[in-house]
């Protein structure tokens, strides 16, 4: 089995070194020894850090991602948690179309300013009521139409 440096890999994946290194703190990736200074790994991380990056793309956390691994380093993903995530993708995509939606009748409203549009009033009634920590527009609750 060919080792391959931490050099290598970020070349060939395009991914920082240093985001590299910061996976294997996390313990999502281990390094099988150093050449010099530089960490060496098994060919099996270029998988490994394909599922990180499509697991960050998804929106999971890093901690969820490590959790996505078995104990040899494989994948093993339970399928209700992928479930549950396409849940809450559908919902974002719901959010973000009736955002685009507004954003769309304020870009050609008639009105004589955003001020004066009804449905951009709406917008803004249901943009302060959103839950900072939550990240999700409330749109799709209060459908705007």
């Amino acid at each position: 089995m060919k080792l391959l440096d931490i050099s290598e890999i970020s070349h060939q994946t395009g991914i920082a070194a240093s985001a590299i290194r910061h996976y294997e703190e996390k313990g999502l990736l281990t390094s099988l020894g150093r050449r010099g200074l530089k960490r060496l790994f098994g060919p099996e991380v270029l998988d490994q850090l394909a599922l990180i990056t499509l697991g960050k793309t998804a929106g999971f956390s890093l901690d969820e991602i490590r959790d996505m691994f078995g104990p040899d380093g494989r994948p093993d993903i339970p399928r209700e948690k992928l479930n549950r995530k396409a849940d809450d993708l559908d919902e974002q995509i719901r959010h973000l179309a009736s955002l685009r939606d507004m954003i769309r009748h304020v870009a050609v409203c008639t009105a004589p300013s955003h001020m004066e549009c009804p449905r951009f009033r709406k917008l803004l009634r249901v943009g302060a009521r959103r839950k900072p920590k939550s990240g999700r527009h409330l749109l799709e609750k209060n459908r705007i139409t």
